[in-house]
C-alpha cells in the first residue's frame, strides 16, 4: 500500500496479448503502460506485450500459438472484431476476416493459455454481435451466447465500449462486464480541434438521431450545458431490407435550430444513411455548422457520400474513436478526426491490474466540466 492508501500491489505480472486485428492499438497501449510504470518492467523484458502467432492453414482452419510463458500472469486479450482489413489465404483466394473469425481467435488464445494465467480478461472494444442482442421471433441470440462461451472458457472480465444494449450483460451475471463510454476523450478532441465553436445553449444544440440514442444525447447535453433535439425514425414495418425495416421519414422534435451549430451523437455510423437524412433535415431548418460524434465509424458503404457532404458544406466534421478499424484514407480526410483511446485503455488496464476502482476514470462528468471550465478561462 502507498502512503495515501491507494493499492499499488498488482494482481499479477501484467501481460497484454494484442491480436492481429489490434496490433497498432496494442503497441500504443503498451507504450502508455510503459510510461505509467516506468522502471517496473523486468530487466529481461522491454514490453508488456506477449508474443503470439495466428496461423492459418490453406483450407481455412487456424490456430494461435503463444510464444512465451503466461503462467501466473494477469493477461488482457485485445481484439477488434470489426477489423475487416485482416486477410488470409484459403484455397488460393484472399479472404477478409469477419467478426466470427476474430471471435474464434479470442477463444483460440484462451485455449492456448490453458488455464496457466492467474486471470484472463478480454478487451473487445466493439462488442461481438452487439446488434444481435435480443430475440424477435425465431432467431439467434448471438451476443448472449458469445458471452456465455467466454465465461465457460474461464474469462473473468469483459471490457467493451458503448455496447448497443448494456442489458446483454444479464446473460453472464457472475462475470465482470464493464461497458465504458469514450465521452471525455471525444469531447476533449472536439474542443481541441473546433476552437471557433461556441459551446453555449443559445448557439449550439445536441441532437439524438433516434430514440435509442437519447440517453447518450442527454449525457452530452448535460455535461456541455446544451439543449436536446430528437429525430424519430418512422419505419415501414411491412417490408424488410438488409435485415431491417426501411426508414420512411425522420421526424424532428425539439426547439428551433435556425442559425445554431449542431452536434449529432450516436454509438456508430454504419452506412451513414441515417446521418445523411438527418443532416438534410437540419439544413432545411437552417442549422449552422453540423458535427457528428460517434464511438465507432464503420463506413460499411464507403466514404464517397461523406466527402460529397463535406465539400457541399453540409457536414463540417466527423469525430470517431480508433476502437475499431479506420481505413488510412479516412484518417487522412479533412472531414474526419480520429480520437485516440490508447492511453485511456492503458489507464483502465493499469487500474484493474492494481485492483483499483475504475470509477475515477469512467465517471467522467466531473472531468468534462473541469475541461469546459479550463477552456472558458
Amino acid at each position: 500500500m502507498s502512503s495515501n492508501g491507494i493499492n499499488t500491489m498488482t494482481y499479477g505480472p501484467l501481460g497484454l496479448i494484442a491480436l492481429e486485428s489490434c496490433k497498432d492499438l496494442g503497441d500504443r497501449i503498451d507504450n502508455s503502460l510503459k510510461e505509467m510504470r516506468e522502471g517496473k518492467l523486468c530487466s529481461t523484458h522491454s514490453t508488456f506485450l506477449i508474443s503470439t502467432e495466428e496461423v492459418r492453414f490453406s483450407n481455412g482452419e487456424g490456430k494461435v500459438k503463444i510464444e512465451e510463458t503466461v503462467r501466473g500472469k494477469d493477461v488482457y486479450i485485445l481484439c477488434d472484431v470489426g477489423n475487416y482489413s485482416c486477410t488470409y489465404e484459403m484455397f488460393g483466394f484472399t479472404n477478409h476476416k469477419g467478426p466470427d473469425e476474430h471471435f474464434q481467435d479470442i477463444k483460440r488464445v484462451v485455449s492456448a493459455i490453458g488455464g496457466k494465467a492467474r486471470r484472463v480478461s478480454v478487451i473487445m472494444p466493439l462488442m461481438y454481435e452487439g446488434r444481435q442482442h435480443r430475440r424477435k421471433g425465431r432467431e439467434s441470440l448471438d451476443c448472449a451466447m458469445a458471452l456465455q462461451e467466454l465465461e465457460s472458457l474461464g474469462v473473468r472480465d469483459i471490457f467493451t465500449f458503448d455496447v448497443h444494449d448494456p442489458n446483454v450483460q444479464n446473460a453472464v451475471p457472475l462475470m465482470s462486464f464493464q461497458n465504458i463510454y469514450p465521452t471525455y476523450e471525444i469531447v476533449k478532441s472536439f474542443i481541441k480541434h473546433e476552437k471557433d465553436v461556441c459551446i453555449d445553449k443559445s448557439k449550439m444544440i445536441t441532437i439524438s438521431p433516434d430514440t435509442g440514442a437519447m440517453d447518450r444525447a442527454i449525457y452530452y447535453a448535460g455535461v456541455l450545458g446544451l439543449d436536446i433535439g430528437l429525430f424519430y425514425k418512422r419505419r415501414d414495418y411491412s417490408a424488410i431490407v438488409k435485415g431491417k425495416n426501411p426508414i420512411v421519414q425522420h421526424e424532428y422534435m425539439g426547439r428551433d435550430i435556425e442559425g445554431m451549430d449542431v452536434l449529432i451523437v450516436d454509438d456508430m455510423i454504419a452506412s451513414g444513411e441515417s446521418v445523411f437524412d438527418i443532416v438534410l433535415e437540419l439544413k432545411k431548418r437552417k442549422a449552422g455548422k453540423i458535427y457528428v460524434a460517434v464511438t465507432f465509424a464503420l463506413f460499411t458503404e464507403g466514404i464517397k457520400k461523406f466527402e460529397s457532404f463535406y465539400k457541399d458544406g453540409l457536414i463540417n466534421r466527423v469525430y470517431s474513436t480508433n476502437l475499431t478499424y479506420i481505413p488510412p484514407q479516412v484518417k487522412e480526410a479533412e472531414w474526419f478526426r480520429e480520437v485516440d483511446m490508447a492511453e485511456f485503455i492503458a489507464d483502465v488496464i493499469n487500474h484493474v491490474n492494481c485492483d483499483k476502482s475504475l470509477a475515477p476514470i469512467t465517471q467522467t462528468s466531473k472531468n468534462i466540466k473541469q475541461l469546459m471550465t479550463e477552456c472558458i478561462i
